[in-house]
């Protein structure tokens, strides 16, 4: 390469880093050091419960049904919220290029340390309370560190969080204001198929919009078309347009009340509304809302098992004349289930009288009962039907300290989060029933423990010899560590249970 070559190479790779730095400085946003994302606490004021009402006769409605939306439009909100993301420069590749750090070195920091930006999401919200009490969906403020709640009245106000639930996908947060209009809740449990709804929504702050539909399916829990949305999935399937934006507002029925949290779409790959959204039943949500007002999470029954559903045949081979109920097919030690003596091809049939169609309503029932509660269990066994009685035990101590991902490691192992196993967890990750241990939830890409393999879906079953059976033992043998290498016994997802060994190194290394 001749010098005058080198020197148009140079100012070329001049003109890409300031064109490069350029386009940074328009698309990247400025971070600020919000704080405004802590607990609030309990709500003053009641939420309204609306009373039973009779059908509304569709002649009401001869002009149109401005009657019912006018009222709710103005207590449904927008919803902005922001957070720190941390981004490495993994877009502009030619600044690893040989040739690049030949000329520049490492001077401009490009494709070192991540860089630090501020992501927003917008979403609706409703108010259920004259005080400022709003109900949305979890993926709308999750990880925020400032929520901002716009009313239709354009005044802003900054939002606290009372609580999350990520598994029902429900958040609560509070404004401090008075006099603010409210909607009442309905009673999601009455809706039947064909009853009209109308979905509405502030989804980006240019004012509350509306659409009407009708109730397309209830009880809408996983199966292939839907896939697992959320952990506790009972949706109101409906047609009414939720589109971008709207996911935490209302779905509302004839009367004006508030029946669902609108939640998702299935787009088809279109990005679009098809006419299949759906909603979160606002039952579900009224006793997710209380719980987090009340102890700041969601405190759920267990009973220990893993149930299936009844296909016409296995409904066959174990002698029942429908497919209905959930079949245990998996009865954890030490647990309610295993104390009531609940076994393997017991079918359970009712929880308190009422009627299980399958696992997901088996599961939703149990979760909404109170820890220390009986629960009248009738079973088929045997050919016959027999009444048991279990006392559920609560689920976030069964899960170790609510199931949730544990902070950050220090030392070693920094950058990577893990969760106690759980037997929900063990058929996801396709590792024998009874595996303990800690699945790891995420790891930094630039952490050592990446770079020794360790990756998102494994589980740790031994550190450095020690069994380990939950987060706690997990933290106390890390830190025994003590800035050493750590060796792990891990068993990768759907590997049916082989281990194998793994040594994350320290940094200094």
């Amino acid at each position: 390469m001749n010098s005058s070559e080198l020197h148009i190479r140079r100012w070329v790779a001049v003109l890409v880093i300031l064109a490069a730095v350029a386009g940074g400085v328009f698309l990247a946003i400025g971070v600020r050091n919000w704080s405004s994302g802590s607990v609030y606490g309990a709500t003053k004021l009641p939420v309204t419960v609306a009373p039973a009402q009779p059908p509304v006769p569709l002649s009401d409605f001869a002009n149109g049904f401005a009657s019912v939306l006018k009222p709710a439009l103005p207590a449904v909100v927008n919803i902005h919220s922001s957070k720190v993301v941390r981004q490495r420069n993994q877009g502009m590749p030619f600044f690893n290029d040989p040739l690049f750090q030949q000329f520049f070195g490492n001077q401009f920091g490009f494709g070192q340390q991540p860089q630090a930006e501020r992501e927003e999401s917008l979403g609706s919200g409703v108010i259920l309370t004259s005080d400022g009490t709003i109900i949305t969906n979890n993926h709308v403020i999750e990880g925020a560190t400032d929520i901002k709640v716009s009313l239709s009245d354009k005044k802003e106000y900054t939002a606290k969080l009372v609580g999350t639930d990520k598994d029902s996908d429900i958040a609560v947060l509070k404004i401090n204001a008075t006099g603010l209009p409210t909607l009442p809740l309905g009673n999601s449990s009455t809706l039947k198929v064909g009853d009209l709804v109308f979905a509405v929504g502030d989804p980006f702050g240019v004012g509350e919009t509306a659409t009407m539909g009708i109730v397309s399916a209830t009880g809408r829990g996983p199966n292939p078309e839907i896939g697992q949305i959320e952990q506790y999935q009972n949706f109101i399937q409906t047609d009414a347009s939720i589109n971008p934006g709207n996911s935490g507002g209302a779905l509302i029925d004839l009367h004006g009340n508030l029946i669902g949290i609108n939640t998702a779409i299935l787009s088809g790959g279109s990005g679009g509304n098809i006419g299949i959204g759906f909603a979160i039943p606002i039952d579900m949500a009224h006793h997710v809302m209380d719980e987090l007002i009340e102890h700041g999470k969601v405190i759920r029954g267990y009973l220990g098992l893993l149930p299936e559903d009844v296909t016409p045949a296995l409904a066959q081979q174990f002698g029942l004349s429908q497919p209905t109920g959930a079949l245990v097919s998996q009865v954890e030690s030490n647990t309610p289930a295993s104390r009531a003596g609940l076994k393997r091809g017991d079918i359970i049939l009712k929880v308190d009288g009422k009627p299980i169609s399958g696992m997901n309503d088996l599961r939703l029932t149990i979760s909404n009962m109170a820890p220390g509660s009986t629960a009248d269990l009738t079973i088929w066994r045997d050919n016959k039907t027999q009444d048991v009685k279990v006392t559920l035990a609560t689920l976030q101590a069964q899960n170790a300290q609510n199931n949730q991902p544990e902070n950050n490691e220090t030392g070693t192992m920094s950058g990577v989060q893990v969760q106690t196993i759980t037997p929900d967890m063990t058929q996801d990750l396709g590792i024998p029933n009874d595996t303990h241990g800690v699945v790891v939830t995420s790891v930094d890409p630039a952490s050592q423990a990446a770079a020794a393999g360790l990756d998102r879906g494994v589980v740790i079953v031994e550190v450095n010899h020690q069994p380990v059976s939950n987060s706690r033992e997990y933290h106390e043998a890390v830190a025994q560590a003590d800035g050493r290498a750590v060796l792990l016994l891990v068993m990768p997802p759907n590997q049916d249970g082989a281990t194998t060994y793994v040594v994350v190194q320290p940094a200094s290394h």
